[in-house]
């Protein structure tokens, strides 16, 4: 069982940044992918980054391509997710996930999940 505890959250202007961090509870952390989601109400959850076993392979999502940067300390046991020139559309709760064996877009493919923090972002 891995517990996945997100944090960093917050209410930014449009333009402005925050640094998620997602800590993990696995012992051996630098076998799992981890990814980052959101979702706004009334909205489905949406892929937003992940970062592979090693942190080699990254994937980030094409409305936050150039603005947020996924990155991972596997000595820490955490990932970050560095968002700058946030826009009120990314307002939303972001959510971490981790999974031992698959790394995908699909949110129904990740095992395990966090609760959530919030990011609000004002124009």
């Amino acid at each position: 069982q891995v517990q996945l505890v997100e944090s960093g959250g917050g209410a930014v202007q449009a333009g402005g940044s925050l640094r998620l961090s997602c800590v993990a509870s696995a012992r051996t952390f630098s076998s799992y992918a981890v990814s980052w989601f959101r979702q706004a109400p009334a909205k489905e959850r949406e892929f937003v980054a992940l970062i592979r076993w090693s942190g080699g392979v990254r994937y980030v999502a094409d409305p936050v391509k150039g603005r947020f940067t996924i990155s991972r300390d596997n000595a820490k046991n955490t990932v970050y997710l560095q968002m700058d020139n946030l826009q009120p559309e990314d307002t939303a709760v972001y959510y971490c996930a981790a999974d031992l064996f698959r790394a995908t877009r699909e949110a129904r493919s990740w095992s395990y999940w966090g609760q959530g923090t919030q990011v609000t972002v004002s124009s």
